[in-house]
């Protein structure tokens, strides 16, 4: 169902049900291209980590383990789905770990390091077709809501330019503070809904990853959109997206 900008806007969102007051992004992979430079650090880090163990006949961190173990999720989730997936147990540790140790927070905070380093390296840009939508949303008068488990939220938000769009971020640093369970769960989207003063129904998820569009329809969300960057659609489907777009402007009607 199309909603109409304000006057002046040269674009309409495309939103189903009437109902949808506001809408839910993720960040990395669905507002910005940073899912690729986390990918990258993931790899980075656990393929290291990997040959250091095994010796130089390791089998490398891939894209497959990327989306079932580590995408979406919160860092310390991730590690520990991937070495289970691997049959490897650390130690916890905690969250202040030094980057060099071998423990589930130590390897955690070696990612963000190396992710730390990738973003300045190659900056942060976010999709141009994101941009457009978030402009037609807040034109629309719907509100606006960045839900996401990096705890680099607010400094990705800005480097790319799009603080201005919004209203809530619900980030890793929240998701700890308020010890609410990373996606799958739909802690943290129930987390944004509340900030934003709506019900559940009444608002709009936008995940690429499969963890969170999981977490979208286990929260009852009005409507869950999964955006495939990955060419993973039917999967997004499978697991509770009701539509799946390439990109946010797919989801744009030019006004005639």
């Amino acid at each position: 169902m199309d909603r109409p900008g304000l006057s002046g806007a040269t674009q309409r969102i495309r939103v189903a049900p009437e109902r949808i007051t506001a809408c839910l992004f993720d960040l990395d992979g669905v507002l910005t291209s940073t899912a690729a430079q986390h990918m990258a650090a993931w790899k980075q880090t656990f393929d290291a980590f990997l040959r250091e163990r095994e010796g130089e006949h390791f089998s490398p961190f891939t894209e497959r383990d990327y989306l079932e173990y580590v995408d979406g999720r919160p860092r310390a989730d991730g590690v520990r789905q991937f070495l289970a997936s691997r049959g490897i147990s650390l130690p916890e540790g905690s969250r202040d770990d030094p980057p060099a140790s071998d423990t589930i927070h130590g390897l955690g905070n070696r990612k963000n390091e190396t992710l730390q380093a990738i973003i300045r390296q190659r900056g942060v840009t976010p999709y141009p077709g994101s941009v457009r939508y978030l402009e037609a949303v807040r034109s629309a008068g719907l509100t606006i809501g960045v839900v996401t488990s990096s705890e680099n939220g607010a400094s990705v938000l800005e480097a790319a330019g799009l603080s201005r769009f919004v209203q809530a971020r619900i980030d890793g640093l929240v998701i700890t503070e308020q010890k609410l369970r990373g996606k799958p769960a739909p802690d943290a989207f129930l987390a944004g809904a509340r900030a934003l003063r709506v019900a559940p129904a009444e608002a709009a998820v936008f995940e690429d990853a499969l963890a969170g569009v999981q977490a979208g329809r286990a929260g009852g969300f009005g409507w869950v959109v999964g955006v495939d960057r990955t060419h993973h659609a039917d999967e997004l489907r499978a697991h509770g997206a009701d539509v799946v777009v390439s990109d946010l402007a797919d989801l744009l009607v030019a006004d005639r």
